[in-house]
């Protein structure tokens, strides 16, 4: 049949359309691929998909951990090293990961320092008698029994301070240092006796190293220099800080008394908690995740560190109840006292020496929780390629990419012992800080769905650096 050019035109006008359509179509695929998160270039975690749904859709299908973490810090409050609660919330968690299924529970003994803070006070004595929010710092010595009274001199840094050194003498220093970071602004919190020592003062005030919160006081560790005497140091909230600043801005003249009965007594018996999912193929090699179960003496320590040590926990015990067993072992640990003395993760490096190079990689929590979630990491670039590989599996957690600098203060003594990679999981810092070392540091400032997320996270991690067929940072794409 002759067609001539008139008929030819839907023809051609239809398969325009159709190539059209299809093109459209192709593009619209590949939009919606990339709108999902990153995606990893190969598909050697296909395998790991349905393992990581399983793992989310349980960890955030009930909030198992959140409930655990309001048992641990509302039946044991806060945990520090040598007190009694430490102990019995550390026999609780052996009892509980046994009850769990977990495999190899044990506990790891380590001997702590033991400091009491006692009753403690601090006033405006002069012009007009009031009251001030203070807690003394972890490891200071005490007043004399009825206190000690001198005037106030405000500094706003240590080189402030050595600008005036002949006004600080017989005096009370405060240095009103603001917030910035925490790694920025701690060394006021650990170095201000010994500095106000040098200049001949007779106790140490610092402003409280965290974010404004509502006039709450953040203890914390200091230390001393062995070339000058030990004074009395305390931290003070913002709020009062910025009052006294005021104060002898204005009138020149502040006199201030200060109580504290702080002892520190002999060492003290501890531990800290072990499980592990056993490695059905390389059981030798470990993956490590925990956080420290000693908190300071105030709050309950829900963000610093209970939260880390149960979703850590969790991470197991997620694996245990969705009968998941990777190729090597992956062993939670409960550190005790991280917050005074480093002794739960120094005696676990001592402990595990020889197999400090077993570890294949080693991820601690004690950062809080607070969304949106962040996820760390130190080590060969290699690892980081995978890491940042497994990350497009979490991005229903808030998560889509392993930043750089991961580590934790626990893990660190076995991971420079085995030159091992490292991870950190934590949150936003603002909301963290704010609370950090408080009393104000409770379970109510931390949502369920917060801590589930956290669990899953940590859970498909470590399941699949430990289940790969190659070590972290020996694995790539091709392998």
């Amino acid at each position: 049949m002759r067609i001539n050019a008139s008929s030819h035109v839907p023809y051609l006008f239809a398969r325009r359309h159709l190539r059209s359509l299809a093109l459209m179509v192709a593009l619209l695929l590949a939009a919606g691929t990339s709108a999902s998160g990153p995606q990893p270039q190969d598909s050697w975690l296909d395998g790991y998909r349905p393992m990581a749904q399983r793992v989310i859709d349980t960890s955030l299908g009930a909030p198992f951990a959140w409930r655990r973490l309001a048992e641990l810090t509302d039946t044991f409050g806060p945990r520090f090293s040598g007190s009694a609660n430490l102990e019995h919330a550390i026999r609780w968690a052996e009892a509980e990961m046994k009850r769990d299924g977990l495999e190899n529970v044990r506990l790891q003994p380590v001997h702590v320092p033991r400091w009491v803070r006692g009753t403690e006070n601090l006033e405006i004595v002069e012009p007009v008698p009031s009251s001030l929010a203070m807690l003394g710092l972890g490891g200071s010595v005490a007043t004399p029994a009825d206190g000690l009274r001198a005037e106030l001199l405000v500094v706003g840094s240590f080189e402030d301070l050595r600008s005036r050194i002949t006004d600080a003498r017989g005096k009370i220093v405060l240095f009103n240092a603001p917030f910035t970071s925490y790694s920025e602004t701690v060394t006021y919190r650990t170095n201000s006796a010994s500095e106000a020592a040098s200049a001949g003062a007779v106790a140490a005030l610092v402003r409280s190293v965290g974010g404004m919160g509502l006039r709450t006081p953040h203890t914390g560790m200091m230390v001393y220099s062995e070339d000058v005497p030990k004074i009395p140091a305390a931290a003070i909230s913002a709020e009062d800080a910025e009052r006294l600043a005021r104060m002898q801005a204005r009138d020149g003249h502040v006199e201030l008394r200060l109580r504290m009965g702080a002892q520190t007594l002999p060492d003290a018996q501890s531990a800290n908690v072990i499980g592990e999912i056993t490695g059905h193929e390389r059981p030798e090699e470990i993956v490590l995740v925990g956080g420290h179960i000693d908190s300071w003496d105030v709050g309950t320590g829900a963000s610093d560190d209970g939260v880390g040590c149960v979703v850590t926990w969790e991470a197991l015990r997620l694996m245990k109840a969705l009968d998941l067993r990777p190729r090597r072992t992956v062993r939670v640990v409960l550190f005790t006292n991280e917050e005074n003395g480093l002794r739960g993760g120094l005696g676990y490096r001592d402990a595990f020496a020889e197999e400090a190079a077993q570890h294949v990689l080693a991820l601690e929590s004690d950062s809080g929780v607070f969304a949106p979630l962040r996820l760390g990491y130190t080590g060969p670039d290699r690892g980081l390629q995978t890491l940042s590989d497994i990350a497009t599996l979490l991005t229903r957690l808030g998560i889509d990419r392993v930043g750089a600098g991961g580590g934790g203060a626990d893990i660190s003594p076995i991971a420079r012992a085995g030159n091992v990679p490292m991870m950190s999981l934590g949150g936003d810092p603002r909301r963290y800080f704010t609370i950090h070392h408080t009393q104000a540091d409770t379970i109510e400032r931390i949502t369920s769905d917060e801590v589930s997320r956290a669990a899953a996270a940590i859970a498909v991690v470590a399941y699949i650096v430990a289940d790969m067929p190659q070590r972290l940072g020996a694995y790539t794409a091709t392998n």
